[in-house]
């Protein structure tokens, strides 16, 4: 069970994968976790992309991939994975189905989780996010117990400064339009599934575990 989840930011992916993780037993392939991870460990990709990230430049196509390719190659990913925050562009998403093909792997599904644009823009701004164990929450739909106050460690939590209308409209567009070519990608590929994000979490949650046990 090899998953890629797609879906705009507020979507509701990471609440999603939580859930998937956790009723599946595969690991949550972020992006970022694995960048992180790939740095902390000091691996030839890992330091050639502190490189680009010290000098705050994007990381070229080819090391993101390098990167994800460390990360799939690990133990626990032997059963499966769920892939998050890659590929970002066409261009990616051939090269991830070319390191898959070198693993003898495929994707089994691309799950697109589909939000309205404005429900998006209040999800967002009303985001907040824990500064000591990275937890989200939702002023109106998942607020924590106390104000301010992170349930699961008791850390402050914080809007991103980039959570304002403006900025969050701005990172939406250029999401929708970044990704409508790959929605196409794996459409033609019979991969795609596309579910409401709009629905209660619990019925999302659902829909995606019938669909994988399908």
């Amino acid at each position: 069970m090899n998953i890629l989840f797609m879906g705009p930011p507020g979507a509701g992916k990471g609440t999603q994968a939580e859930a998937i993780v956790n009723e599946f037993g595969i690991p949550h392939v972020s992006t970022g976790d694995a960048f992180r991870l790939a740095i902390k460990q000091g691996t030839p990709v890992g330091l050639k992309a502190k490189e680009y990230i010290d000098q705050g430049l994007l990381v070229p196509d080819d090391v993101t991939v390098g990167i994800v390719r460390e990360r799939l190659q690990q133990s626990d990913c032997e059963k499966g994975f769920l892939l998050d925050g890659f590929p970002r562009t066409l261009s990616q998403a051939e090269a991830l189905e070319e390191l898959l093909g070198e693993m003898n792997r495929k994707l089994t599904h691309v799950i697109n989780l589909k939000v309205d644009r404005n429900k998006l823009l209040a999800r967002l701004t009303g985001r907040r996010i824990c500064k000591s164990c990275g937890s989200t929450y939702h002023v109106i739909f998942n607020p924590p117990k106390q104000e301010g106050v992170c349930d699961k460690c008791g850390g402050e939590l914080y809007q991103r400064s980039d959570d304002n209308e403006e900025s969050v409209g701005t990172r939406l567009d250029e999401y929708i339009n970044k990704t409508a070519p790959l929605l196409q990608f794996y459409e033609s590929k019979g991969l795609l599934t596309e579910i409401d994000g709009e629905q209660e979490i619990d019925t999302v949650t659902k829909k995606i575990v019938s669909l994988l046990r399908g």
